[in-house]
Protein backbone atom coordinates (compact mmCIF):
# COMPACT_ATOMS: atom_id res chain seq x y z
CA UNK A 1 0.00 0.00 0.00
CA UNK A 2 1.39 3.50 -1.16
CA UNK A 3 0.87 6.35 1.26
CA UNK A 4 0.01 9.53 -0.42
CA UNK A 5 0.93 12.84 1.57
CA UNK A 6 0.16 16.29 0.97
CA UNK A 7 3.24 17.88 -1.21
CA UNK A 8 4.34 20.65 1.27
CA UNK A 9 5.20 24.12 -0.08
CA UNK A 10 8.79 24.50 -0.51
CA UNK A 11 8.75 28.03 -0.19
CA UNK A 12 6.46 29.38 2.69
CA UNK A 13 6.05 33.45 2.84
CA UNK A 14 7.53 34.79 5.98
CA UNK A 15 5.70 35.88 8.47
CA UNK A 16 5.23 39.44 9.14
CA UNK A 17 6.55 41.36 12.05
CA UNK A 18 4.25 43.09 14.43
CA UNK A 19 5.39 46.30 12.99
CA UNK A 20 4.83 45.49 9.11
CA UNK A 21 1.10 44.00 10.60
CA UNK A 22 0.49 47.35 12.61
CA UNK A 23 1.26 49.67 9.30
CA UNK A 24 -0.96 47.22 7.40
CA UNK A 25 -3.62 47.77 8.89
CA UNK A 26 -3.15 51.36 9.18
CA UNK A 27 -2.64 51.90 5.10
CA UNK A 28 -6.06 49.35 5.39
CA UNK A 29 -7.74 51.74 7.80
CA UNK A 30 -6.77 55.11 5.56
CA UNK A 31 -7.62 53.49 1.77
CA UNK A 32 -11.07 52.67 3.58
CA UNK A 33 -11.80 55.69 5.07
CA UNK A 34 -10.95 57.82 2.39
CA UNK A 35 -12.95 55.36 0.15
CA UNK A 36 -15.81 55.76 2.28
CA UNK A 37 -15.79 59.62 3.00
CA UNK A 38 -14.90 60.19 -1.07
CA UNK A 39 -17.77 57.56 -2.06
CA UNK A 40 -20.48 57.28 0.76
CA UNK A 41 -20.86 59.71 3.81
CA UNK A 42 -19.08 62.44 5.35
CA UNK A 43 -18.77 63.84 8.56
CA UNK A 44 -18.49 67.56 9.27
CA UNK A 45 -19.17 69.48 12.41
CA UNK A 46 -21.24 72.79 12.70
CA UNK A 47 -18.76 75.93 13.09
CA UNK A 48 -21.52 78.64 12.81
CA UNK A 49 -24.61 79.69 13.41
CA UNK A 50 -26.32 80.34 9.71
CA UNK A 51 -28.20 77.30 9.81
CA UNK A 52 -29.84 77.39 13.45
CA UNK A 53 -32.66 75.90 14.44
CA UNK A 54 -32.47 73.68 11.91
CA UNK A 55 -28.46 72.91 12.74
CA UNK A 56 -26.98 74.16 15.76
CA UNK A 57 -23.41 74.82 16.31
CA UNK A 58 -21.68 72.28 18.08
CA UNK A 59 -24.02 69.68 15.53
CA UNK A 60 -21.76 66.34 14.21
CA UNK A 61 -23.47 65.55 10.92
CA UNK A 62 -23.25 63.04 8.08
CA UNK A 63 -23.60 64.37 4.70
CA UNK A 64 -24.55 61.48 1.84
CA UNK A 65 -22.38 61.90 -1.10
CA UNK A 66 -24.78 58.71 -2.34
CA UNK A 67 -27.29 61.38 -3.01
CA UNK A 68 -26.50 63.30 -5.58
CA UNK A 69 -23.74 61.02 -7.08
CA UNK A 70 -20.34 61.65 -5.75
CA UNK A 71 -17.95 63.46 -7.46
CA UNK A 72 -14.59 62.29 -9.14
CA UNK A 73 -11.47 64.26 -7.16
CA UNK A 74 -10.19 67.43 -9.28
CA UNK A 75 -7.04 67.39 -7.48
CA UNK A 76 -5.56 64.08 -6.85
CA UNK A 77 -2.35 65.16 -5.23
CA UNK A 78 -3.64 65.18 -1.77
CA UNK A 79 -2.71 63.97 1.09
CA UNK A 80 -5.68 61.76 2.50
CA UNK A 81 -8.42 62.35 5.19
CA UNK A 82 -7.33 66.17 4.70
CA UNK A 83 -8.91 69.34 3.18
CA UNK A 84 -6.95 72.01 2.19
CA UNK A 85 -4.26 72.08 5.23
CA UNK A 86 -2.41 69.44 7.18
CA UNK A 87 -3.88 68.98 10.65
CA UNK A 88 -2.94 71.73 13.12
CA UNK A 89 -0.76 73.50 10.52
CA UNK A 90 -0.96 76.23 7.49
CA UNK A 91 0.91 73.98 5.67
CA UNK A 92 -0.89 73.12 2.49
CA UNK A 93 -1.86 69.31 2.15
CA UNK A 94 -2.33 69.31 -1.70
CA UNK A 95 -0.85 70.09 -4.75
CA UNK A 96 -2.23 71.47 -7.76
CA UNK A 97 0.64 70.01 -10.53
CA UNK A 98 -2.51 68.02 -11.91
CA UNK A 99 -6.13 69.08 -12.15
CA UNK A 100 -8.85 67.15 -13.49
CA UNK A 101 -12.21 67.71 -15.22
CA UNK A 102 -15.34 67.10 -12.01
CA UNK A 103 -17.34 64.15 -13.37
CA UNK A 104 -20.37 63.05 -11.07
CA UNK A 105 -20.94 59.73 -10.66
CA UNK A 106 -24.76 58.83 -11.03
CA UNK A 107 -26.93 59.68 -7.79
CA UNK A 108 -30.12 58.41 -7.01
CA UNK A 109 -31.74 62.35 -6.93
CA UNK A 110 -31.21 65.46 -7.73
CA UNK A 111 -30.99 68.05 -5.49
CA UNK A 112 -35.08 69.76 -4.74
CA UNK A 113 -36.23 72.67 -3.16
CA UNK A 114 -35.43 72.82 0.42
CA UNK A 115 -32.74 70.05 0.81
CA UNK A 116 -30.45 71.38 2.93
CA UNK A 117 -27.15 70.76 1.08
CA UNK A 118 -23.28 71.10 1.79
CA UNK A 119 -21.22 72.41 -0.72
CA UNK A 120 -17.49 74.13 -1.38
CA UNK A 121 -17.87 78.12 -1.16
CA UNK A 122 -18.14 79.74 -4.86
CA UNK A 123 -17.03 83.01 -3.25
CA UNK A 124 -17.96 86.29 -5.28
CA UNK A 125 -15.20 87.35 -7.47
CA UNK A 126 -16.13 91.08 -6.56
CA UNK A 127 -14.98 91.04 -2.72
CA UNK A 128 -12.59 93.00 -2.02
CA UNK A 129 -10.65 91.15 0.25
CA UNK A 130 -8.96 87.41 0.81
CA UNK A 131 -8.85 86.39 4.08
CA UNK A 132 -8.13 82.87 3.45
CA UNK A 133 -8.57 82.22 7.60
CA UNK A 134 -11.90 83.32 7.67
CA UNK A 135 -12.87 81.64 4.10
CA UNK A 136 -14.19 85.17 2.69
CA UNK A 137 -12.39 85.43 -0.62
CA UNK A 138 -9.68 82.45 0.56
CA UNK A 139 -12.10 80.40 -2.34
CA UNK A 140 -9.57 82.13 -5.04
CA UNK A 141 -6.39 80.06 -3.21
CA UNK A 142 -7.99 76.69 -3.60
CA UNK A 143 -9.59 74.44 -6.40
CA UNK A 144 -13.34 73.98 -6.64
CA UNK A 145 -12.70 70.53 -4.42
CA UNK A 146 -10.94 72.15 -1.95
CA UNK A 147 -12.90 75.35 -1.25
CA UNK A 148 -14.68 75.79 2.07
CA UNK A 149 -17.20 73.64 2.66
CA UNK A 150 -20.84 75.83 3.58
CA UNK A 151 -24.07 74.02 4.38
CA UNK A 152 -27.32 75.84 3.43
CA UNK A 153 -30.95 75.19 2.34
CA UNK A 154 -31.48 74.76 -1.21
CA UNK A 155 -34.60 77.19 -1.94
CA UNK A 156 -34.99 77.74 -5.29
CA UNK A 157 -33.21 75.12 -8.16
CA UNK A 158 -31.72 75.82 -12.03
CA UNK A 159 -34.68 77.79 -14.01
CA UNK A 160 -36.43 78.59 -10.94
CA UNK A 161 -37.41 82.46 -10.95
CA UNK A 162 -36.93 83.57 -7.16
CA UNK A 163 -37.60 86.64 -5.88
CA UNK A 164 -38.16 87.76 -1.98
CA UNK A 165 -40.37 90.14 -0.67
CA UNK A 166 -40.66 91.11 2.98
CA UNK A 167 -38.86 88.26 3.63
CA UNK A 168 -41.00 85.63 2.44
CA UNK A 169 -39.22 83.85 -0.61
CA UNK A 170 -41.22 83.64 -4.21
CA UNK A 171 -40.66 80.63 -6.22
CA UNK A 172 -42.15 81.09 -9.81
CA UNK A 173 -44.82 83.61 -8.40
CA UNK A 174 -45.66 81.55 -5.56
CA UNK A 175 -44.68 81.63 -2.00
CA UNK A 176 -42.42 79.00 -1.02
CA UNK A 177 -42.36 76.29 1.54
CA UNK A 178 -41.47 78.03 5.10
CA UNK A 179 -38.62 75.56 7.08
CA UNK A 180 -40.67 75.83 10.21
CA UNK A 181 -37.03 76.11 11.60
CA UNK A 182 -36.27 78.89 9.89
CA UNK A 183 -35.75 82.20 11.60
CA UNK A 184 -37.90 86.51 10.92
CA UNK A 185 -38.78 88.70 13.43
CA UNK A 186 -41.90 89.17 14.13
CA UNK A 187 -43.63 91.76 16.67
CA UNK A 188 -45.34 90.32 19.58
CA UNK A 189 -48.23 92.09 21.81
CA UNK A 190 -48.61 90.82 25.15
CA UNK A 191 -50.91 91.38 28.39
CA UNK A 192 -48.47 90.57 30.56
CA UNK A 193 -44.99 92.15 31.39
CA UNK A 194 -42.72 89.61 30.09
CA UNK A 195 -39.11 89.13 31.71
CA UNK A 196 -35.99 87.16 30.84
CA UNK A 197 -36.72 84.10 32.09
CA UNK A 198 -40.13 83.54 29.52
CA UNK A 199 -38.07 84.34 26.57
CA UNK A 200 -35.68 81.82 27.83
CA UNK A 201 -38.26 79.12 28.26
CA UNK A 202 -39.33 80.25 24.98
CA UNK A 203 -35.80 79.39 22.96
CA UNK A 204 -35.81 82.72 22.52
CA UNK A 205 -32.30 84.73 22.59
CA UNK A 206 -33.15 87.73 20.11
CA UNK A 207 -35.23 90.30 21.66
CA UNK A 208 -36.19 93.75 22.79
CA UNK A 209 -38.74 96.34 24.11
CA UNK A 210 -41.24 98.38 21.79
CA UNK A 211 -41.98 102.02 23.18
CA UNK A 212 -46.13 101.23 25.30
CA UNK A 213 -48.57 101.87 22.85
CA UNK A 214 -50.88 104.69 24.34
CA UNK A 215 -53.99 103.44 22.37
CA UNK A 216 -53.77 99.88 24.15
CA UNK A 217 -53.63 100.14 27.79
CA UNK A 218 -52.11 97.52 29.48
CA UNK A 219 -50.31 96.34 26.39
CA UNK A 220 -46.62 95.26 26.35
CA UNK A 221 -45.17 95.17 22.51
CA UNK A 222 -41.90 93.22 21.93
CA UNK A 223 -39.83 92.43 18.84
CA UNK A 224 -38.40 88.56 18.55
CA UNK A 225 -36.63 87.19 15.71
CA UNK A 226 -37.63 83.27 16.30
CA UNK A 227 -39.02 80.19 14.12
CA UNK A 228 -43.08 80.22 12.95
CA UNK A 229 -42.18 76.53 14.94
CA UNK A 230 -41.94 78.86 18.09
CA UNK A 231 -44.31 81.37 16.96
CA UNK A 232 -46.69 78.56 17.05
CA UNK A 233 -46.38 77.79 20.74
CA UNK A 234 -46.43 81.34 21.57
CA UNK A 235 -49.46 81.70 20.53
CA UNK A 236 -50.87 78.87 22.72
CA UNK A 237 -50.50 81.85 25.97
CA UNK A 238 -53.61 83.46 27.01
CA UNK A 239 -51.70 86.60 27.31
CA UNK A 240 -50.57 86.63 24.01
CA UNK A 241 -52.66 89.07 22.27
CA UNK A 242 -50.90 89.08 18.78
CA UNK A 243 -47.67 88.10 16.91
CA UNK A 244 -46.76 89.70 13.11
CA UNK A 245 -44.22 88.96 10.92
CA UNK A 246 -42.10 92.01 10.37
CA UNK A 247 -39.51 93.94 8.21
CA UNK A 248 -36.20 95.34 8.71
CA UNK A 249 -35.64 96.83 6.04
CA UNK A 250 -37.82 99.26 2.92
CA UNK A 251 -38.09 97.44 -0.35
CA UNK A 252 -36.31 100.31 -1.84
CA UNK A 253 -33.42 100.51 0.32
CA UNK A 254 -29.81 99.30 -1.10
CA UNK A 255 -27.95 97.19 1.05
CA UNK A 256 -24.18 97.15 0.50
CA UNK A 257 -23.04 93.53 -0.28
CA UNK A 258 -25.78 92.08 -2.28
CA UNK A 259 -25.39 90.21 -5.18
CA UNK A 260 -25.88 91.53 -7.86
CA UNK A 261 -23.60 94.58 -6.76
CA UNK A 262 -24.93 96.70 -10.05
CA UNK A 263 -28.64 96.05 -8.85
CA UNK A 264 -29.85 98.15 -6.12
CA UNK A 265 -31.71 95.59 -3.48
CA UNK A 266 -31.26 94.24 0.15
CA UNK A 267 -31.52 90.52 1.76
CA UNK A 268 -35.61 91.25 2.62
CA UNK A 269 -36.63 92.59 -0.77
CA UNK A 270 -34.39 90.49 -4.03
CA UNK A 271 -35.02 89.94 -7.53
CA UNK A 272 -36.52 88.70 -9.16
CA UNK A 273 -33.66 86.50 -10.84
CA UNK A 274 -34.14 83.29 -12.90
CA UNK A 275 -31.48 80.88 -11.80
CA UNK A 276 -29.10 79.67 -14.57
CA UNK A 277 -29.84 76.48 -16.43
CA UNK A 278 -27.90 73.86 -18.18
CA UNK A 279 -28.83 74.58 -22.05
CA UNK A 280 -30.54 77.79 -21.29
CA UNK A 281 -29.54 80.49 -23.72
CA UNK A 282 -30.14 84.02 -22.65
CA UNK A 283 -29.90 87.51 -24.37
CA UNK A 284 -26.60 89.41 -23.27
CA UNK A 285 -28.18 92.61 -22.69
CA UNK A 286 -26.84 95.01 -20.39
CA UNK A 287 -29.51 93.85 -17.39
CA UNK A 288 -28.20 90.10 -17.89
CA UNK A 289 -25.02 90.68 -18.04
CA UNK A 290 -25.06 92.28 -14.90
CA UNK A 291 -27.31 89.23 -13.10
CA UNK A 292 -24.90 86.78 -15.07
CA UNK A 293 -20.98 87.99 -15.71
CA UNK A 294 -19.57 86.35 -12.46
CA UNK A 295 -21.38 83.13 -13.53
CA UNK A 296 -20.05 83.26 -17.10
CA UNK A 297 -16.79 84.58 -16.12
CA UNK A 298 -15.74 81.87 -13.15
CA UNK A 299 -18.00 79.20 -13.19
CA UNK A 300 -18.92 78.17 -16.23
CA UNK A 301 -15.87 76.27 -17.48
CA UNK A 302 -14.63 79.31 -18.82
CA UNK A 303 -11.45 80.24 -19.42
CA UNK A 304 -12.06 83.57 -16.73
CA UNK A 305 -8.64 85.20 -18.35
CA UNK A 306 -10.11 85.27 -21.36
CA UNK A 307 -13.61 86.41 -20.85
CA UNK A 308 -13.81 90.69 -20.60
CA UNK A 309 -16.78 92.03 -19.30
CA UNK A 310 -16.67 95.71 -19.48
CA UNK A 311 -19.49 98.40 -20.11
CA UNK A 312 -22.55 96.27 -19.64
CA UNK A 313 -21.17 93.20 -22.23
CA UNK A 314 -19.48 90.41 -22.44
CA UNK A 315 -16.61 89.14 -24.83
CA UNK A 316 -14.33 85.77 -24.93
CA UNK A 317 -11.27 85.31 -26.41
CA UNK A 318 -11.92 89.09 -28.16
CA UNK A 319 -15.45 87.95 -29.70
CA UNK A 320 -17.97 90.28 -28.42
CA UNK A 321 -21.12 87.79 -27.15
CA UNK A 322 -24.61 88.69 -28.08
CA UNK A 323 -26.31 85.64 -26.43
CA UNK A 324 -25.12 82.64 -24.18
CA UNK A 325 -25.92 78.91 -23.33
CA UNK A 326 -24.92 77.99 -19.78
CA UNK A 327 -23.16 74.85 -19.53
CA UNK A 328 -24.03 73.20 -16.11
CA UNK A 329 -26.87 73.64 -13.37
CA UNK A 330 -26.89 76.50 -10.53
CA UNK A 331 -28.73 76.50 -6.96
CA UNK A 332 -29.60 79.06 -4.79
CA UNK A 333 -28.85 78.59 -1.43
CA UNK A 334 -30.22 80.02 1.87
CA UNK A 335 -29.19 79.44 5.58
CA UNK A 336 -32.50 79.15 7.31
CA UNK A 337 -31.15 82.09 10.23
CA UNK A 338 -32.08 84.43 6.95
CA UNK A 339 -30.18 87.08 8.95
CA UNK A 340 -27.35 85.67 9.93
CA UNK A 341 -26.29 83.90 6.86
CA UNK A 342 -23.95 84.69 4.20
CA UNK A 343 -25.78 82.85 1.30
CA UNK A 344 -26.73 83.21 -2.63
CA UNK A 345 -28.54 86.68 -1.71
CA UNK A 346 -24.64 87.59 -1.40
CA UNK A 347 -22.63 85.98 -3.44
CA UNK A 348 -24.74 84.55 -5.87
CA UNK A 349 -25.56 81.01 -7.72
CA UNK A 350 -24.05 77.77 -6.78
CA UNK A 351 -22.65 76.14 -9.46
CA UNK A 352 -23.43 72.22 -9.80
CA UNK A 353 -19.88 71.20 -9.78
CA UNK A 354 -19.78 72.63 -6.15
CA UNK A 355 -22.11 70.38 -4.86
CA UNK A 356 -20.92 67.80 -2.14
CA UNK A 357 -23.94 66.13 -1.05
CA UNK A 358 -27.20 66.26 0.91
CA UNK A 359 -27.24 66.75 4.75
CA UNK A 360 -28.75 63.42 5.98
CA UNK A 361 -28.64 63.50 10.67
CA UNK A 362 -26.74 64.79 13.73
CA UNK A 363 -25.26 61.69 15.32
CA UNK A 364 -23.44 64.21 17.64
CA UNK A 365 -24.05 67.86 19.40
CA UNK A 366 -21.93 69.64 21.56
CA UNK A 367 -23.11 72.42 23.29
CA UNK A 368 -20.00 75.00 23.26
CA UNK A 369 -21.63 77.25 26.20
CA UNK A 370 -23.44 75.00 28.34
CA UNK A 371 -24.86 75.97 31.91
CA UNK A 372 -23.22 72.90 33.67
CA UNK A 373 -21.18 70.40 32.47
CA UNK A 374 -24.08 67.93 32.61
CA UNK A 375 -25.44 69.89 29.69
CA UNK A 376 -22.47 69.82 27.15
CA UNK A 377 -24.05 67.13 25.06
CA UNK A 378 -27.21 67.91 23.73
CA UNK A 379 -29.00 64.17 23.99
CA UNK A 380 -31.71 65.20 22.30
CA UNK A 381 -30.30 66.26 18.84
CA UNK A 382 -28.66 62.49 18.88
CA UNK A 383 -29.29 60.75 15.80
CA UNK A 384 -31.96 63.47 14.63
CA UNK A 385 -32.65 63.53 10.96
CA UNK A 386 -31.76 67.07 9.35
CA UNK A 387 -35.15 68.23 7.52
Amino acid sequence: MIEVKAAESKSQKPKKSAFREWVDSIVFAVVAATFIRWLLFTPYVIPSSSMEKTILIGDFIFVSNLHYGARTPATPLQIPLTHQTIWGTKIPSFSTLIQLPVFRLPGFTDVKRNDVVVFNYPGDPDEPFEDVARGDGGYKHFPVDLRNNFIKRCVAVSGDVIEIKKAVVYINGQPAAVPPTAVFYYRLESGDLLDDRFFENEDIQDYGNYPADSAKPNTFVYQIRTTPQIVDNLKKHSFVRSITHISQYASNTAEAGIFPKAIPQNQEFWGPIQVPKKGWTIQLDSANVAKYANAIKFFDHNDPDKVVVKEGKISIDGKLLTSYTFQQDYYFMMGDNRYESADSRFWGFVPADHVVGKALFTWMSIDPNPKSILNKIRWNRLFRGIE
